[in-house]
């Protein structure tokens, strides 16, 4: 057991005792017990609050709904201005709606140079443009505060206030696109590209193009005018973690089959080695899309025309079977299939990697 579970243990044997808490975001138990418990005020014109597993919020303005996230980036150090447009206007993707405006905030520490801010907003504009999102404001700040930079992100979107999402149910399917711990790949192999001996530059080079597929807002879209039943940006936790937060929202179970969800060899190749769970490792650029078999069957063909790959990886089922995931040797080293309780997500396992450097550095 490493020292991230020992701590996770630690933290879920008494919730109410005073603990150290582990890198990363926080368990949903956690979440549930030191977050929204106090957020007690409601109003009327709030359609959509917030939840475990609930991506966005959405606030009644008469004949639309505005429908915002909110997100850090933390664990990058590059390419940030690239993920903080990406992972927000993601988020706002999972409703079916495009995204139409942001906000930034800058918190970077002291010997940030003007050229570092400059190519943070460099890669946020061309981004935001690309996706047809302005940004509309924020703040930039040195401050002694942060030992590296944060980029905060709010987005916004536009939707009509009539529609109604459909409902998830037992015999959905499951969808997922692209492939899992795309984010992470691209982080691991450009924010430690010196420290990946075990990879050819072919390797290196082919998993820092995953930052050019960061965006879920086309399949979004798509699935939402299809009549998806759920959608879920993949963050962290990952696909598993995806998916459990997705059924808890709805109040279902889930059958999951470990050989169908796509892995790219390289990500393989890093989990193998840096001793982490692919399946658990931060994928913005992926999103979980559930919807009855005939409205899954047309988003993977609308998908696929625009070279998007979508997945069937499971289906859902009735809330006393609970979510599982049938693993077999291939993926996972488990000899024959055997069916795995899917966990409540906690910490991403690209803080594992990241400690799996700093062991190799010390």
């Amino acid at each position: 057991m490493g020292e991230l579970d020992l701590k996770k243990e630690e933290i879920s044997r008494d919730m109410t005792e005073e603990c150290i808490l582990p890198v990363g975001k926080l368990e949903s138990k956690l979440l549930e017990n030191l977050v929204f418990k106090h957020l007690t005020y409601k109003r009327s014109d709030v359609k959509i609050r917030s939840g475990i597993g609930l991506d966005c919020a959405a606030l009644d303005f008469g004949d639309f709904d505005c429908v915002v996230s909110s997100d850090p980036i933390s664990a990058a150090a590059s390419d940030i201005g690239r993920l903080a447009v990406h992972i927000n206007c993601n988020d706002i993707a999972t409703q079916g709606v495009a995204p139409m405006a942001m906000t930034l905030v800058l918190l970077l520490p002291y010997g940030t140079t003007t050229k570092q801010i400059e190519e943070i907003m460099l890669q946020a504009g061309d981004e935001s443009a690309a996706l047809g999102v302005e940004i509309v404001g924020g703040h930039t700040e040195i401050t002694e505060a942060v030992n590296k930079p944060v980029v905060v992100a709010t987005c916004f979107g536009k939707t009509l206030s009539k529609k109604v999402p459909e409902e998830m149910k037992p015999g959905d399917r499951v969808l997922m696109s692209k492939v899992a711990g795309l984010e992470g790949t691209a982080i691991i192999c450009s924010d430690m590209e010196d420290r990946l001996d075990f990879l050819n530059k072919e390797d290196i080079r082919h998993g820092q193009q995953f930052f050019e597929n960061l965006s879920v807002v086309k399949e979004g879209i798509i699935s939402g005018e299809e009549g998806a039943s759920g959608m879920h940006d993949v963050t962290e936790g990952g696909i598993l973690g995806a998916v459990w937060e997705i059924c808890r929202v709805a109040g279902l179970g889930v059958r999951i089959y470990g050989k169908n969800i796509p892995v790219d060899p390289v990500t393989v190749k890093l989990a193998k080695h840096m001793d982490f769970d692919y399946f658990r490792l931060i994928s913005s650029g992926s999103m979980v899309i559930v919807a009855e078999e005939s409205k899954a069957a047309r988003i993977i063909e609308r998908c696929g025309e625009l070279d998007i790959t979508v997945s069937d990886i499971g289906e859902i089922v009735p809330s006393y079977e609970g979510c599982k995931i049938l693993v077999d040797d291939r993926l996972r080293g488990i000899h024959g299939n055997v069916w795995e309780d899917i966990d409540p997500p906690a910490g991403d396992h690209l803080y594992k990697a990241l400690n799996y450097i700093e062991q190799e550095r010390g």
